[in-house]
């Protein structure tokens, strides 16, 4: 069996500190979930209200990613890894003592400008550091951070919010940012960014309305389902309208090396295929992680600790899995792992909409870690593929398309898993009511994620995943890290 090249120690201390600042920031993703309830008595705010904890997290996530490949070029890794934890510190500090709703909304919007930073960082710093023969391997580490952490977010919110309220959550968090920091400026070295990029404003606007819209209005769906305004229709359409002139403006801008975010990386038909899959696997992981605990919750009657616990075998194993998985890659490649991931991704789902009231919690249990399963295969083999098929010019915007595009993606899985939730309801009554429902939005999962299924077999041609020899990170790495004494 072939073997790979060691990893520089000094590459892998540089990495692990930028995936434990990822780690920790996506965590908010879905941390609140479980919490929300404790902060509408806190705030004495409605459900509706309190939601905005999170659709103003995703929506400024989706708003600030498009402009971190700008970032990236202009700034060096040590100075942009600063901005962003600065902003996610600040944020979060704000959340620990926030004395009013407006003040901790403010707090999580701060919270998602760092997170929104550090996401194209950790990718564009493993692909440029990082051999093309050990991609895999550092990928299945970055892929607990993208698909795991959100997967335990509501687990670890239900341990700390039962046992020592919401504000600990944001404490804890600021704890382990802290040393996250204190660890980037010791290991960190200033390397790369003053290219002299120019910054079109015009494309910041655009892709702030474009990204922004159709993300509110996803968010916001349930409000039409609920016989309210028609803003989350208006919304879209605005978003796309902008997204329209967004995608013109770039591709005339990017003949100059000009472009916000170049969208030269779709010319690249393994990037474009990766894409696409990997969106609907983040689409039907978040609607998962939102439907599950309502069916456990109201068809059930699991408690929410309970409900927590009952998520986390699924989290943990594709935070086992997901590293094996890019070994596995480094050794075999992106064909013999990318099928089986979505066969499991789309089995999960299957067989997730075919629960009942008397289904058995450890059934329960065992359909979600399936899907899981595909999730880790799915995401480590593509991520890898994906950003490592692109030329080293379109590392940062790689990564910015493909973090801007899951946040549309999570956003819309919610939106359709809801939706499917709340149409499916209105079959039954009570108890019976969240089954069908929850039923109903599986099907939706399954039908979506039989699509990723596929065009899996589509995706790259090659036995082995393709990049840059080893030498070409070489000065990168002597910069970034320093020598050694």
């Amino acid at each position: 069996m072939p073997t790979t090249p060691r990893l520089d120690r000094r590459v892998t201390a540089v990495i692990a500190v930028l995936a434990a600042s990822a780690l920790v920031m996506i965590l908010n993703e879905t941390v609140l979930s479980v919490a929300l309830p404790d902060l509408m008595a806190a705030f004495a705010v409605t459900a509706a209200t309190a939601q905005w904890l999170t659709t103003g997290f995703m929506l400024t996530m989706a708003i600030v990613i498009p402009t971190t490949g700008y970032l990236i070029q202009r700034l060096s890794t040590r100075t942009v890894f600063v901005v962003a934890l600065t902003l996610f510190l600040a944020g979060t500090a704000l959340a620990v003592v926030a004395p009013s709703f407006g003040v901790m909304l403010l707090a999580r919007v701060v919270q998602a400008c760092g997170t929104a930073i550090v996401l194209p960082l950790l990718m564009t710093t493993t692909l440029t550091l990082v051999p093309a023969e050990r991609r895999g391997s550092v990928m299945g580490l970055n892929a607990v951070v993208i698909s795991a952490a959100p997967a335990i977010g509501p687990t670890l919110s239900g341990v700390v919010v039962d046992s020592l309220g919401w504000r600990w959550l944001f404490a804890i968090m600021l704890a382990v940012a802290v040393v996250t920091l204190a660890l980037g400026l010791a290991l960190v070295r200033p390397v790369g960014g003053n290219r002299r990029v120019p910054l079109d404003p015009a494309s910041v606007l655009l892709s702030a309305v474009a990204f922004g819209g159709i993300v509110y209005g996803l968010a916001t769906v349930a409000t039409l389902l609920d016989g309210g305004s028609a803003a989350p229709v208006v919304s879209v359409v605005v978003g796309l309208a902008a997204l329209t002139v967004f995608v013109l403006r770039q591709v005339r801008l990017q003949r100059d090396d000009a472009a916000l975010l170049d969208l030269r990386a779709f010319t690249v038909p393994t990037f474009r295929l990766s894409v696409v899959v990997v969106m609907i696997a983040m689409a039907s992981m978040l609607g998962t992680v939102v439907v599950l605990p309502i069916y456990l919750q109201s068809g059930l009657g699991v408690s929410v600790l309970a409900t927590g616990l009952l998520l986390l075998p699924g989290g943990l194993v594709q935070g086992l899995v997901s590293p094996v998985v890019g070994r596995l890659y480094d050794l075999v490649g992106l064909h013999p792992l990318v099928l089986p991931g979505a066969v499991l991704l789309c089995g999960g789902q299957w067989l997730l909409s075919s629960v009942g009231a008397d289904t058995s919690l450890a059934v329960v249990v065992a359909m979600h870690v399936v899907f899981c399963v595909g999730m880790a295969v799915i995401m480590t083999s593509l991520m890898a593929a994906a950003l490592g098929a692109l030329p080293r010019h379109l590392y940062g915007h790689g990564s910015a398309i493909m973090n801007t595009l899951q946040q549309v993606a999570g956003a819309a899985g919610i939106a359709v898993f809801v939706a499917a939730l709340t149409l499916g309801a209105t079959t039954a009554g009570g108890a019976a009511a969240q089954v069908a429902g929850t039923r109903a939005a599986f099907v939706v999962g399954g039908v979506l994620t039989a699509v990723a299924v596929v065009l899996a077999p589509l995706i790259g041609r090659t036995t082995r995943p393709a990049g840059p020899p080893q030498a070409d990170a070489g000065d990168d790495v002597e910069q970034l890290v320093g020598a050694s004494a």
